[in-house]
């Protein structure tokens, strides 16, 4: 049975100022993710986005001869539809569950609105897609100069990053679909078993030594841990504020001179004039959606990089 739930458990959402995270609260449903759904289809429009706290979703590229390969994946650490923040509707990925669990969904015209604003979200989501494209990046390095062994060793430790458990729910299937269909995926999970890197029975891989296995792995693991670590750092409040919740969070006055609590009134209980002023973009946004969406264009060409009209 699975435990009490909360936003928080997502990394993103935890690192929100309180009063942008009592802002979204409302919006945001719990949504179990059982193993294999797809969350989105290629070229498919995204209704809604995730932020998964107990699950991994995978983002896979689907030739035409329909045979899928794995180009990240997204837990606890992030969200899953960066396309609708980016300027797109849709993207030539494919979101499917890797490990069960849950996830925090918001609609997806509800997280552009905020995004819209500027401020601490909108530089928070901006970094988290930098990070992403870096372990899109590593994967394509990786899946061209390093052995299965190497890459299967790499998938594994970046998914229990994203985990609070040793242990993966996994098809050989799954796994397989992972890396590409590459010749020799299960005979690499057996070698890895025979040499008790891993455990693996009926689905479920355990990692009994954790150092033994970082002991296996290529550069391309530390790459991307320390792009991560470094644009979306834990062990700090990337805004300076006390985390969303805490109780000298909602006794203090914040730097509008009102409580964090008064957000669940209408309008935040700022007057009208107040509300215009705090939903004005910060000096340097466009530039900054500029500049993102310029690299969004140079990984993935093709893809649709400017802001839908409003009808």
């Amino acid at each position: 049975m699975a435990g009490p739930q909360s936003p928080r458990q997502n990394h993103l959402l935890a690192a929100l100022p309180a009063e942008i995270y009592e802002r979204l609260l409302p919006q945001l449903q719990v949504a179990p993710m059982p193993l294999g759904w797809p969350v989105y289809e290629t070229s498919g429009k995204i209704e809604k986005v995730y932020f998964p706290t107990t699950s991994i979703v995978s983002l896979l590229h689907i030739m035409k001869d329909g045979s899928p390969a794995e180009i990240a994946l997204v837990g606890n650490d992030g969200v899953v539809g960066t396309a609708v923040f980016m300027g797109g509707l849709s993207t030539p990925t494919r979101g499917v569950v890797q490990s069960a669990g849950h996830a925090y969904a918001i609609k997806a015209d509800a997280l552009r609105d905020e995004f819209s604003l500027g401020g601490p979200l909108q530089e928070l989501l901006l970094r988290y897609t930098q990070a992403l494209i870096t372990q899109m990046t590593q994967t394509a390095v990786c899946n061209r100069m390093h052995t299965v062994e190497q890459q299967l060793t790499r998938w594994l430790l970046l998914s229990l990053d994203r985990l609070t458990s040793n242990k993966l729910l996994m098809t050989q299937r799954l796994i397989s679909d992972m890396l590409g269909g590459r010749e020799g995926a299960i005979e690499t999970l057996e070698k890895m078993q025979k040499a008790r890197l891993i455990e693996y029975d009926r689905g479920c891989i355990t990692v009994p030594d954790r150092k033994k296995l970082e002991a296996h792995v290529c550069e391309c693991y530390a790459v991307v841990k320390a792009e991560f670590d470094r644009l979306l750092p834990r062990n700090r409040n990337l805004f300076g504020e006390a985390s969303p919740g805490t109780t000298q969070r909602r006794t203090q006055p914040d730097r509008r001179g009102r409580r964090a609590s008064d957000a669940r009134e209408p309008n935040g209980g700022a007057s009208p004039g107040a509300l215009t002023q705090r939903r004005t973009r910060p000096e340097g946004h466009d530039r900054r959606i500029s500049d993102a969406r310029e690299l969004i264009g140079a990984a993935f060409p093709g893809a649709p990089t400017q802001r839908r009209r409003s009808s």
